[in-house]
């Protein structure tokens, strides 16, 4: 049984007229994750739900191996995501209409022991943050068009908040190419707060925002959680938005 617990919430938005965004909050399985489908409205509901319904019967049938110390986490997360990647070009090619789903995928891991670290896998643009004294950090790096233009110095971060190209993505599951997850293992505080999230939120929050809610939220995921949700739809709600906010009780 982990000793995080991590508290999700899930809006359509309003400008949307489908929520294609999915997470699953496993708490006694230490493990957490959300997944932004694109492809359309049924393509993108249909590639989340099913990447999100793949990693979470994968993490039951494995919990065991890896508890038992027989799977390294990151071996164990990149084996989830395989088969999610596995699972939805399967269906695309059962289902013409489904041919471009795809769907970004951001999945956290914690073990119980008394040397807790997130273990954290990604592809696309949505986002894990650590929250710790009042300090926000990101764990994840968009895999954009524009995050690889920042890199490159070709863009500033002022003109990348406009640039029409993004939210355009360079990785996510059910793309073509070889799956290439992003993987980072951080260690942990009791007090911290860990957030995941689609891009519903971040395209309405910056950080600054976002750690501005979390103050306000004095460690409690539930009120966290549902701050950053009504502060996203307050500002335009103009994407589905989905946060998880995971912490030690």
């Amino acid at each position: 049984m982990s000793a995080w617990v991590g508290i999700g919430r899930s809006d359509i938005g309003l400008v949307r007229s489908s929520n294609q965004d999915a997470f699953v909050t496993a708490d006694h399985l230490g493990f957490w994750a959300v997944a932004d489908g694109m492809g359309g409205h049924a393509g993108g509901e249909i590639a989340s739900h099913t990447a999100i319904a793949s990693v979470t019967a994968r993490a039951e049938l494995f919990a065991d191996s890896l508890r038992g110390g027989q799977c390294a986490p990151q071996d164990f997360l990149n084996d989830l995501l395989l088969h999610a990647q596995e699972a939805i070009v399967g269906r695309a090619h059962l289902e013409p209409r489904l041919k471009h789903m795809g769907t970004t995928i951001v999945s956290l891991l914690i073990l119980p022991g008394p040397a807790p670290t997130a273990h954290i896998a990604h592809v696309g643009d949505s986002r894990a943050y650590l929250f710790r004294s009042g300090i926000l950090a990101a764990l994840t790096r968009d895999h954009t068009l524009i995050e690889r233009y920042l890199e490159r110095g070709i863009l500033t971060e002022a003109a990348a908040r406009t640039h029409p190209e993004r939210h355009v993505l360079t990785r996510a599951l059910g793309m073509p190419q070889a799956l290439k997850p992003t993987f980072t293992a951080h260690p942990l505080h009791e007090d911290d707060l860990l957030i995941l999230c689609s891009d519903g939120l971040t395209k309405m929050l910056d950080d600054q925002d976002i750690a501005a809610l979390l103050s306000k939220a004095n460690s409690d995921p539930i009120r966290a959680c549902d701050l950053l949700l009504a502060a996203a739809l307050d500002r335009g709600g103009e994407d589905n938005v989905t946060v998880i906010v995971i912490a030690h009780p």
